[in-house]
């Protein structure tokens, strides 16, 4: 039984305290922390680096837990452990971006195809914009609305906005 599995069992933090519910939470959104930096806020014992960010109708606080207290807590351990592994996935998919093989346009503008997406980097007065376009609706052209300092925050930029963008339209469905 691993930890976090102990400290739901034997009720640890919240989850012996009257007045918190413990069945009937809600996923509001994932996170990751890039390493363990908080401590899960319902059993308030395991370090956790990819926080389920949780809501419930009858309790005031959105709590940030780890994933089986999440599992635990909605009630569907396994959509938790979907929702961590997806998130491991895009971590490592990000440590990659920069080493993948980026295209160079006519323009002289990086470019890559990935998830459906284009997404080509451009070069602005004050430094480096992202902008995209689904693939299958090649007029429809979204531009980020920040310069980053360098070539790399513009790709690692665009890199979350559009796992961001995936992960809320997955989420949608």
């Amino acid at each position: 039984m691993k930890a976090e599995e102990q400290f739901v069992a034997s009720k640890r933090g919240k989850w012996s305290k009257r007045g918190v519910p413990h069945r009937g939470w809600v996923c509001v959104g994932v996170e990751n922390l890039g390493e363990p930096k908080t401590v899960c806020q319902m059993c308030e014992s395991q370090p956790i680096r990819y926080v389920h960010h949780m809501r419930h109708r009858e309790y005031p606080d959105i709590l940030s837990v780890g994933c089986v207290c999440a599992g635990n807590m909605e009630g569907n351990i396994k959509a938790a452990r979907e929702r961590e592994s997806v998130m491991q996935s895009n971590a490592g998919k990000r440590k990659r971006w920069l080493t993948r093989k980026w295209r160079v346009s006519a323009k002289g503008n990086p470019w890559i195809r990935a998830d459906g997406y284009r997404i080509i980097m451009r070069r602005r007065v004050a430094g480096w914009a992202w902008a995209y376009t689904i693939i299958a609706e090649d007029d429809l052209v979204l531009h980020s609305r920040t310069n980053y300092s360098s070539l790399d925050r513009a790709k690692l930029a665009a890199f979350d906005h559009l796992t961001q963008l995936i992960l809320n339209k997955q989420s949608q469905t």
